[in-house]
């Protein structure tokens, strides 16, 4: 018999828990090949696609479009044609029918996997929860009334009493759900690793102890699935079109209420309400109202608040400025794209590679800080991450080795990743890590700013645009293209006279040009 495979969600980089199903490009039944693009799936940092890692056939999609399921959770089944459709049915079923179930299963096998090689010691812990579940079961007939059941969940009173411990080891969904249905996680043992406790833990608990808690299967995010079907033969006017594609609505998903049977502006603006509703206020004695959209963060712009308000608040920032001649490079810039054709150098690509020759001539600005270890990291290469605006945020995808590229690998490198940044085509190793960042609004007419630093690193240089100004040089005022640098520094692992000794290094590569070519 053929063997019947499953897709799960991936872990894309160190921090990924979670991932969203954005679309699937195939449907089921269609039979696909190693590599071959199967689903986007959206994490917190960029929208990725999934490539099969094996020859098969889609058989059922587990997970629909907007699920969200945490890393490891199974989302389509797939198997060869003589597979039978019975058969799918019935590993379907013994999975649970979802993904959450499949990933607490895959962490109880780890488990056992483990004791089998591991001491005595360990092997006792690996049955913690069982012993837990016993011990809270002979406990549950003390129990007056069993509380009303709420969306299936029902904790006993013994097991409730949710409390924020440090020292508790679980794992992020499961201490979401803990939270969110008032269980005391401290009457619970984990059978993870290092007794970690996962939602399969929770849900044995509270079932031993009298209580209900659904199966794992009907804990992904609830989500209402969207329709995800081929929606460009729907009769739409032109501008109901355009609509649902700026707002990412199906056409199917309306109703068609306008002329000759098509879709109207008005259909599409009425589901666009219908997800996101609206407040309505009155101003004032003025009789008009506003209308206030309520517009939910997307993962993305979580992880943004979420690491930068950190970064704020952890990272003693202070700021050093400086001006910049950039007559010099800028001359050069223009000498090299007129006499080189295919290359097209931005001031932008000339300032990444004058920052990397600064980093290796001034290293100890080139680092990362390792807070939970309290040691610096220090690099031998200039990993630069260059902050771009997409749709959804910002994204820093890094030019590697930056000291080691020519000016005109510098500028490949850099149009590749910005174009692939916003269409959400990068790996997470192009965009994750990096030792410092640059950050540039000259483009946006924008004189000056401060930046907030992208930890883990130590500094981010924030670019203005280039202006012509009046200088003083000797004792005549000339005009000169400036540009303002302002560098943000983190003060636990740079100091001020660091700091001011990479500008100074900087200025000198800036207004000098040619050193960075040699």
């Amino acid at each position: 018999m053929s063997e019947i495979k499953t897709l799960e969600i991936p872990k894309w980089g160190l921090s990924m828990e979670e991932g969203t199903i954005a679309q699937w490009l195939i449907q089921e039944g269609t039979a696909f090949s190693k590599g071959d693009e199967i689903c986007e799936i959206e994490t917190t940092k960029i929208v990725n696609v999934l490539e099969a890692p094996f020859d098969s056939t889609l058989r059922k999609i587990i997970a629909k479009s907007g699920d969200t399921l945490i890393v490891g959770g199974i989302i389509a089944i797939c198997a060869d044609s003589q597979v039978s459709d019975a058969e799918i049915e019935a590993f379907a079923q013994s999975l649970g029918g979802s993904s959450a179930a499949v990933t607490e299963t895959k962490s109880a096998e780890v488990v056992a996997e483990k004791v089998a090689t591991t001491p005595v010691e360990t092997k006792v812990q690996s049955v913690a929860v069982q012993n837990n579940a016993a011990n809270i079961a002979g406990n549950s007939a003390a129990n007056s009334a069993k509380p009303m059941a709420k969306g299936g969940y029902s904790v006993p009173a013994t097991l409730q009493g949710y409390q924020q411990v440090d020292d508790i080891f679980t794992t992020p969904h499961a201490l979401k759900l803990a939270e969110k249905h008032n269980v005391n996680l401290a009457q619970i043992s984990g059978s993870g690793r290092e007794g970690r406790i996962s939602v399969k833990d929770i849900q044995l608990a509270v079932q031993a102890a009298g209580g209900s808690w659904p199966d794992v299967r009907h804990q992904s995010s609830g989500k209402v699935a969207k329709s995800t079907a081929d929606d460009s033969q729907v009769l739409a006017t032109p501008v109901a079109r355009r609509l649902a594609q700026q707002w990412g609505i199906n056409l199917h998903d309306c109703r068609a209420s306008g002329s000759r049977g098509r879709v109207s502006k008005e259909d599409v603006e009425a589901v666009y309400q219908r997800e996101n509703p609206t407040v309505v206020e009155t101003i004032g004695a003025v009789a008009e109202t506003a209308q206030v959209t309520a517009i939910p963060m997307n993962g993305m712009r979580k992880a943004i608040a979420s690491r930068l308000q950190s970064a704020k608040r952890n990272a003693p920032h202070f700021r050093l400025t400086i001006d910049l001649n950039v007559d010099a490079v800028q001359a050069l810039r223009q000498q090299i794209n007129t006499t080189v054709p295919q290359v097209k150098l931005s001031i932008n690509d000339m300032l990444i590679k004058a920052a990397a020759a600064a980093l290796i001539k001034v290293p100890q600005v080139n680092v990362q800080f390792d807070e939970e270890n309290q040691q610096i990291l220090q690099f031998d290469q200039a990993d630069i991450s260059v902050a771009v605006a997409i749709e959804n945020g910002l994204i820093t995808p890094i030019i590697k080795a930056a000291n080691r590229k020519s000016l005109a690998q510098i500028s490949t490198d850099m149009r590749d990743l910005a174009t692939r940044a916003k269409t959400g085509k990068l790996a997470p190793d192009e965009f994750q890590g990096g030792s410092f960042s640059i950050s540039n609004l000259g483009m946006l007419g924008i004189k000056a700013f401060d930046a907030i630093i992208n930890p883990p690193q130590g500094a981010i240089l924030a670019l203005g645009s280039a202006e012509k100004r009046a200088v003083v040089d000797g004792d005549a005022v000339v005009i000169r293209e400036i540009v303002t640098a302002t560098l943000s520094c983190d003060h636990r692992v740079i100091d001020g006279a660091l700091g001011a000794k990479f500008l100074a290094a900087f200025k000198q590569f800036v207004e000098n040009p040619a050193l960075i070519l040699v």
